[in-house]
């Protein structure tokens, strides 16, 4: 069988724009699993302290942990191997899901464990609404912005710019609003944003958008007495660590403590009832505990080449949908992870949003490896030459395309799936 080098399929697709299968992005599956491999080892390591406060058995949290990520790896087998088109069908059922789930939430009392209208529970279940909506949206978005781009309607205020900002004012006011979910709601925004941008969306309706946005903010932390504590704690810690301030000043300790190379993996101090939440938002901070700074940078770099990885999927995404629907997993998880880092740096306002793949539960393992599967989905193709749909009867001006593409995958005929 023949193959095909480098240079002759340069020229072969010189010309025309074709798009062929060839072997998917499999350093992206290995960051993610070992990012889930990170995620168990400090969820095990930290069983024993969380077990202690529960009054349950050492191996509850671990177990649940690692049935989480089984799950999860299933689910990326789902999403990564069910073609797009199947899942263009299924925007419509997705969002009759979200509306279904939120409204379950909303309905449901709140309890001392789950003190607002966020979650689904059943048994020893529970489902986090939120993160059905941030998939439903990314979804129907990556779609609506495909087919305005198509139209060359991008730049039109009627048919584009209005609907986002009905969509903002939607996830404000059930998200933000009904279920006091503020962290969520700044990673809902950066997703529509991110993708904004890269279909190129008018700087200027842009910047009008962030203005909304911030004036948003503003009001929602002035009308809430619990949002305005969260930003003073915000910008002094230490002005009351045995009340308000108690997270925020226990994260850092936390940090601090680790020192360079941290305490060891049996030798946390904060995990035993100090740090709130510590499987949870604060894990980061237990990180640093464990693993110091050089652990710390090292998860950061970890993160970052993950990133990196998605990036180029999308400069080679075959198609208007592939490409905002990469570039919308890219903000959702980039902005989560600097949310709930940030947090425990006190770089950030305590939000309350879990690490993706290191955080314990079981919601938050099955939405991001749903999400990474379908970059891995788009990563099987790539477009030689100028790609038609990026470019023929489009007015906007499509920001990547300005943009020197990596080197595209030249794969051989033996190779071809």
């Amino acid at each position: 069988m023949r193959t095909i080098t480098p240079s002759r399929a340069s020229n072969r697709y010189s010309r025309t724009s074709s798009q062929r299968k060839h072997r998917p992005d499999y350093i992206l599956v290995v960051l993610t699993v070992l990012l889930l491999v990170i995620g168990l080892v400090v969820v095990y390591s930290i069983s024993p302290g969380l077990s202690a406060q529960r009054n349950v058995s050492e191996n509850y949290f671990i177990s649940k942990q690692a049935i989480a990520v089984v799950l999860g790896l299933i689910t990326f087998g789902i999403t990564a191997f069910v073609p797009m088109n199947v899942w263009k069908s299924l925007i419509k059922p997705l969002w009759i899901g979200a509306a279904l789930v939120t409204i379950i939430a909303l309905i449901l009392p709140v309890t001392p464990e789950y003190p607002a209208h966020r979650w689904i529970r059943f048994g020893g279940l529970s489902l986090q609404a939120v993160e059905v909506i941030k998939f439903a949206l990314l979804m129907w978005l990556a779609y609506f912005l495909a087919k305005k781009g198509k139209e060359g309607a991008l730049k039109d205020t009627n048919k584009t710019f209005k609907p986002l900002l009905i969509l903002l004012a939607i996830v404000g006011v059930v998200v933000a609003g009904l279920q006091s979910d503020l962290g969520s709601t700044g990673v809902i925004v950066a997703m529509i944003g991110a993708m904004a941008f890269v279909a190129g969306i008018p700087m200027k309706r842009l910047l009008m958008f962030a203005g909304i946005i911030a004036l948003g903010t503003v009001l929602a932390i002035s009308t809430s007495e619990y949002r305005r504590d969260r930003f003073m704690t915000f910008m002094q810690p230490e002005r009351d660590c045995q009340s308000t301030g108690y997270q925020a000043c226990q994260a850092l300790i936390a940090v601090g403590s680790g020192g360079m190379f941290g305490k060891g993996l049996a030798h946390s101090v904060q995990a035993y009832g100090y740090l709130p939440e510590a499987a949870n938002d604060s894990i980061f901070a237990i990180f640093a505990e464990k693993f110091g700074f050089v652990g710390a940078a090292s998860l950061v770099m970890l993160f970052l080449a993950f990133f990196v990885r998605i990036k180029n999927v999308m400069e080679r995404s075959p198609d208007l949908f592939s490409r905002f629907l990469v570039a919308g997993v890219l903000a959702w998880l980039s902005t989560q992870a600097l949310i709930n880092m940030g947090a425990m740096l006190g770089l950030l306002p305590l939000k309350g949003i879990t690490l993706p793949f290191i955080s314990y539960g079981g919601t938050s393992i099955l939405f991001v490896t749903a999400i990474v599967g379908l970059v891995f989905n788009v990563s099987r193709y790539t477009t030689y030459g100028a790609n038609t749909e990026l470019s023929e009867g489009n007015e906007h001006e499509d920001t990547l395309n300005r943009r020197r593409v990596g080197r595209p995958y030249y794969a051989t005929a033996s190779r071809r799936a």
